[in-house]
């Protein structure tokens, strides 16, 4: 497989505060295994703490790459010949292709704390699929990568 001319990685990783939030819900756990003595209350602050640490980085493992003629998101992976215009969504127009504008056949890699995102179409007369919008940091970044490995091929 050939390295794409502008390589493009991320991951959508979930935000700090959710790691705080998932610390948070361990205290919960304990607090309501505390009336059954100390051991119960530290097995319900570490369990707690744990399942939701789990959550948290299950929902942030997502990734987005660009490698040799393949655009691969999540478990998507889309060769860039059938990839059409791309198109980089600031919050407010990503926000409404996430809700009133969005189509039920599209594919969708979103997650609701990465404000930017990139709307790339898809123009394989055999998809149905007709784009791709894509939740990212650097919509921008993302856009260029998959135009040099169009151009690339």
């Amino acid at each position: 497989m050939q390295l794409s001319a502008t390589p493009y990685e991320e991951r959508l990783t979930a935000p700090r505060s959710w790691w705080f939030l998932s610390f948070l819900l361990g205290v919960s756990c304990a607090l309501v295994l505390l009336p059954f003595g100390t051991l119960p209350t530290l097995g319900g602050l570490v369990g707690g703490t744990a399942a939701a640490a789990v959550v948290a980085s299950s929902y942030g493992s997502p990734r987005i790459r660009v490698v040799g003629d393949s655009l691969i998101a999540g478990e998507a992976k889309i060769p860039v010949s059938a990839l059409g215009a791309s198109e980089v969504l600031d919050p407010e127009e990503a926000r409404a292709w996430r809700t009133y504008k969005a189509d039920v056949r599209a594919f969708l890699l979103l997650r609701a704390y990465i404000p930017g995102a990139l709307r790339v179409e898809v123009t394989d007369p055999a998809d149905p699929t007709p784009y791709l919008y894509l939740s990212t940091r650097e919509p921008e970044a993302l856009a260029a990568a998959i135009e040099a490995a169009k151009q690339a091929r």
